[in-house]
């Protein structure tokens, strides 16, 4: 039998026999405690951002352990329950349990970490920054060797009130996080209770601040700091930790949401085509969020105020998905831009169309006797 076994071990290959040897990586994801009613009375955690980023690390075969400041069971803000992500989350007995019982920060000891990943949502302004056991926790690996430091979305809050010795940790490392336009079209029930602006903050302690436009993918990698943005900013600040790690992360599929945003991000940045987008999504339109893109045209829209190219672009959005997805309002809205742009033909045509459907009519009628 023992000269079988040592057969066995040399049939293995050299690269398996030394993945097995090689320590698994620990991380410690931290999410706030603030939450209470889904959010109806206090913020809480990001639920979409803590499946998304937990099952990349568990699928790269990170050992995960899930802490937050009063410790115990963490309440998220109201979330889709059947996004994929969410579902396989829901799902998972082992990832149930470490919301029911996140251990607290102070009970925390950061050598047993090779990584931190701080959930964001609007609760994470209210406890992190002032947690001194979160503070510790980050402190320890920003001194120790081969150890990273992440965030997403408000995450970054933790970072803004660490110092090391008389500096802050995060002087002159690019950072990005919730920044104020985002702040401005989806923050408004809780940004004035916030004591800080995330954007201001992080840049008046030093961080070269880095974004993109308002909830679209940006992470920034810096020394030991990986940040995002904002929630669709998740999944690939959270591959960028386990880069960061020494492994490589694994294929997956992209979600749908994460696809769509991918989608606005290359038409918006010119990497392609208004043609190409429309083919792409007349032949796999079930691989894509249609909402979502339309969603962000209606928000780009906003945005824009009087800035013509960005008005054009969130037409482009919109009516990109007209073939596909169908809304009265956002409809009318286009026709309301199309009259800022001095197109009143389009504008025109789009009212005597919801005018012949019966839809938002008396708003049709009235926009449209006023061109005339």
């Amino acid at each position: 039998m023992k000269q079988l076994i040592i057969i066995a071990l040399f049939l293995i290959p050299v690269s398996l026999f030394s993945q097995l040897n090689k320590k698994q990586k620990k991380l410690l994801m931290v999410v706030s405690s603030y939450g209470k009613d889904l959010g109806a009375t206090r913020p809480g955690y990001e639920f979409d951002e803590f499946s998304q980023a937990y099952l990349i690390f568990k699928n790269n075969n990170l050992t995960i352990d899930l802490a937050s400041p009063k410790g115990g069971k963490v309440e998220a803000d109201k979330f889709n329950k059947e996004k994929p992500y969410n579902k396989a989350i829901l799902e998972d007995k082992t990832a149930l349990s470490l919301l029911e019982n996140t251990k607290t920060t102070a009970s925390i000891n950061p050598e047993n970490y090779d990584a931190i990943y701080i959930i964001g949502g609007k609760g994470a302004m209210f406890d992190l920054p002032f947690d001194p056991s979160l503070q510790d926790i980050v402190l320890n690996l920003y001194k120790r060797d081969k150890t990273v430091i992440s965030s997403v979305c408000h995450g970054p809050a933790s970072f803004v009130n660490i110092k090391n010795n008389d500096e802050y940790i995060i002087k002159g490392v690019e950072m990005t996080g919730f920044c104020n336009v985002e702040e401005g079209l989806f923050g408004k029930k809780w940004v004035k209770e916030f004591s800080f602006s995330l954007e201001d903050k992080l840049i008046s302690r030093g961080a070269i601040f880095k974004q993109t436009d308002f909830m679209l993918s940006e992470v920034a990698v810096s020394g030991k700091f990986i940040t995002g943005q904002n929630p669709f900013s998740t999944t690939k600040s959270a591959e960028a930790v386990v880069k960061a790690l020494g492994l490589t992360p694994v294929k997956r599929t992209l979600y749908k949401d994460e696809k769509s945003v991918y989608l606005i991000q290359d038409l918006l940045d010119k990497r392609k085509t208004f043609k190409w987008a429309e083919n792409e999504l007349a032949k796999n339109k079930a691989s894509y969020d249609i909402q979502i893109i339309a969603v962000y045209g209606y928000y780009k829209i906003l945005a824009a105020e009087n800035n013509k190219e960005q008005l054009a672009k969130g037409i482009e959005l919109v009516e990109l998905t007209s073939p596909h997805f169908f809304n009265e309002n956002l409809q009318l809205l286009v026709a309301q831009t199309y009259v800022k742009l001095g197109n009143k033909i389009k504008a025109k045509n789009i009212l005597n169309n919801l005018i012949a459907k019966n839809l938002v009519k008396k708003q049709a009628e009235k926009l449209l006797k006023d061109l005339n």
